[in-house]
């Protein structure tokens, strides 16, 4: 089984703290789609005819398109790629694209999941953030997406916002826990250099939220949203029973992916590859039958690494089988070596014979990875 990632790098405006590779030149479309589709046909041996299982349409802003251009781009997937098996299709969205019209434009194409941007339900914030949304109208977004039969609803959530408070935290999680969406993804803001965020808080116009506050932010999510009746499934990732993100899940599990536009990675098992994070260079390449991409070859060490960082972020943790099938022995017995301090202090917890984050590991989880990776001297 294997997936298809679809890069859309448009979007109406950019936020300040986004740092995913977009344009505004919406003027660019057609041209664009045009290129997808014949990368799309250029890199049809790229899976090994591998069942296609899932298909998600990240941005940029997938839903600044139209109905008629993804019509284009399934087409071609659909003549070329093996699509039985294909169980779960995401277009990520806006709130305010999601209108009944848009929706019922779209009522034919194969989408079955929706990933909406919310961020957070605080009008004053979502201003700060130049999102282009209100707290209303990603409710009514939510609403208008179940009306057009929408049963999948995935929302994005940001926390540690300058001048955050638990109070306000609280907040946002009670109207999300209300909105009774099948996924929760929470992230907390990070200032990614280059962005206009980041600008900001060199200036000294605004102030990261302190260590205890991120702290007490995450704990609050994991508490409601696990009381509520969510899976924490994945670090940032919580989910209605059966409804984790199939397509995410695959790029912690290993899975083999397609990724095509844009700064779209691709992974076959044995290689990565990525495209060039420019709409020019893409389609200019593309068109010329020269495609503009970096690949890194994987080492036993490079994928003992992967694994490690992959797993271990997961409630399914480190399967000790793999790690003893796939890896060295020497390898095996370092990770056990290094993972053994972490049991000893109840951070690492043995499940199903896998090294599981405990609660408390969780919090500390960079930290953990770190000790588990192997450093070349």
């Amino acid at each position: 089984m294997a997936g298809i990632y679809i890069h859309i790098p448009f979007c109406k405006t950019r936020c300040i703290y986004c740092d995913f590779y977009s344009t505004t030149r919406s003027e660019l479309k057609e041209q664009y789609i045009g290129a997808l589709c014949t990368e799309l046909t250029m890199r049809k041996d790229y899976l090994q005819g591998e069942p296609i299982e899932t298909i998600y349409f990240g941005g940029g802003t997938p839903s600044q398109l139209a109905a008629t251009d993804f019509e284009q781009v399934f087409i071609v997937i659909k003549q070329l790629y093996n699509m039985q098996h294909c169980r779960e299709i995401t277009l990520e969205a806006n709130p305010d694209d999601l209108t009944p019209e848009y929706l019922q434009s779209l009522s034919h194409l194969p989408f079955n999941r929706i990933s909406m941007g919310i961020q957070t339900f605080d009008d004053a914030t979502l201003k700060l953030l130049k999102r282009r949304h209100t707290s209303s109208q990603a409710i009514k977004a939510i609403e208008t997406c179940r009306q057009a039969g929408f049963q999948n609803i995935s929302i994005d959530l940001i926390y540690g916002f300058p001048g955050a408070t638990l109070e306000r935290w609280e907040c946002d999680l009670k109207q999300a826990i209300a909105l009774d969406v099948e996924h929760i993804s929470a992230y907390h803001l990070i200032y990614e250099e280059g962005t206009p965020l980041y600008t900001l808080l060199k200036n000294h116009q605004i102030e990261e939220v302190d260590e205890e506050s991120s702290v007490h932010f995450f704990s609050l999510l994991i508490d409601r949203l696990t009381e509520a009746g969510y899976e924490h499934y994945e670090i940032s990732n919580f989910c209605r029973l059966g409804k984790l993100s199939q397509h995410n899940t695959s790029y912690w599990q290993g899975i083999h992916y397609l990724g095509c536009g844009p700064s779209a990675h691709s992974f076959n098992g044995d290689s990565r590859e990525w495209n060039s994070a420019s709409i020019d260079t893409y389609i200019n390449g593309i068109n010329n039958g020269l495609r503009a991409f970096e690949t890194e070859e994987r080492d036993e060490v490079t994928c003992y690494n992967e694994f490690i960082l992959t797993s271990l972020r997961t409630v399914w943790g480190i399967s000790l089988q793999r790690l003893q099938s796939e890896f060295s022995e020497q390898l095996h017995r370092y990770c056990l070596r290094m993972a053994d301090e972490h049991l000893q202090s109840g951070k690492l917890e043995l499940r199903n014979d896998s090294l599981c984050l405990s609660r408390e590991g969780i919090f500390v989880s960079d930290g953990i990875m770190s000790d588990l990776l192997w450093v070349e001297e």
